[in-house]
């Protein structure tokens, strides 16, 4: 099979022929359909995430047809279209997963991270990680829901339940969760780049209420702030911009350092919390959720061999859409 690979961060992606993967017992072998980039493919190959399987072949929202069928598989059949998320396997027996907080395992292994995944014609998943996938979405419209969306889902039920919510940066996970929120009667409030007219009209167009610079504060304080921009300075402006009693909550595996801000800015029980992976609740819930919104995803395809392209382009802020990589290119 084809694939890219990373050998070492800061270096590009090298296309390589490999071994079509053989499936372990409780696991899945996928035909690759489409797989969307994301940011955290960028923070990966930047060289920002610690400790990465190396080689590894990025990307963890796959899209594909099932092959092959591990011997103790049974709850999916060959043919069958499944989604591959983030979240690769946990041991389920730590305290974290008997808790019914599997995302926090400290064992747990993670899609195209620490497990080999989906920039490549074929991947091996374990079975139980996976998802069937709303017949309502093609393959590349359905690719982006599997992480922007599943993490932009929990991100947002952090929140809590926010009559004005506030997001600062408006990419890929804010896009699809700010339909999910508009759906559920919020109000929106978007946080672009400063000048990114482009950026504060598109977040009109999905049902926000106001758009602005990140450098500028709301007509009214806001209830909850999602940050899904990896800039930690964006928290001490985000406080400034929170109602009392209001939470932030930090949506992305990476953040910039968070500068000092005063006390008087936190006081009032104001929170700050991040968002760690997600669990399969997440992702089923969020599943069932999507077709009934229903969420639309704006996606830009590249080939296979265009994974580097895909990336740039996602690192300059050149991209209209989500970008995925489909194998029918």
């Amino acid at each position: 099979m084809r694939a890219m690979v990373l050998d070492r961060p800061g270096k590009p992606l090298q296309l390589r022929d490999l071994p079509i993967p053989v499936p372990k017992p409780d696991q899945i072998l996928v035909k690759v359909a489409a797989c969307a980039v994301c940011r955290t493919d960028l923070h990966l190959v930047d060289g920002e995430l610690l400790n990465p399987q190396l080689p590894v072949i990025p990307g963890h929202q796959i899209v594909g047809r099932i092959e092959k069928l591990g011997e103790r598989v049974t709850r999916f059949s060959v043919g069958q279209r499944v989604g591959i998320p983030w979240l690769g396997w946990t041991d389920g027996e730590c305290p974290f997963c008997r808790s019914g907080r599997e995302n926090l395992c400290d064992n747990a292994r993670f899609t195209g991270y620490t497990i080999d995944g989906g920039y490549a014609e074929f991947v091996a998943a374990n079975a139980a990680f996976c998802f069937p996938l709303p017949e309502n979405y093609d393959d590349v419209a359905a690719a982006p829901l599997l992480c922007a969306g599943m993490i932009g889902y929990r991100s947002l039920r952090k929140t809590g339940d926010p009559a004005r919510l506030g997001i600062y940066g408006f990419g890929a996970a804010a896009h699809l969760i700010a339909q999910v929120a508009v759906y559920e009667g919020r109000e929106i409030f978007a946080f672009t780049r400063l000048g990114d007219k482009t950026g504060q009209e598109s977040a009109r167009s999905l049902g926000a209420v106001w758009a602005g610079g990140s450098d500028q504060l709301p007509p009214k304080k806001l209830d909850a702030i999602i940050i899904f921009a990896p800039v930690g300075a964006l928290v001490p402006v985000a406080l400034r911009a929170l109602a009392k009693g209001g939470t932030i909550v930090c949506g992305g595996i990476h953040m910039s350092d968070i500068p000092s801000f005063p006390y008087a800015d936190l006081w009032n029980e104001r929170n700050i919390c991040s968002v760690a992976n997600l669990t399969r609740k997440d992702g089923t819930e969020f599943l069932e959720l999507a077709p009934r919104v229903p969420i639309v995803t704006r996606t830009t395809t590249f080939a296979l061999d265009e994974a580097n392209t895909a990336l740039d382009r996602l690192r300059s802020g050149e991209l209209a859409g989500i970008a995925v990589i489909s194998m029918a290119k």
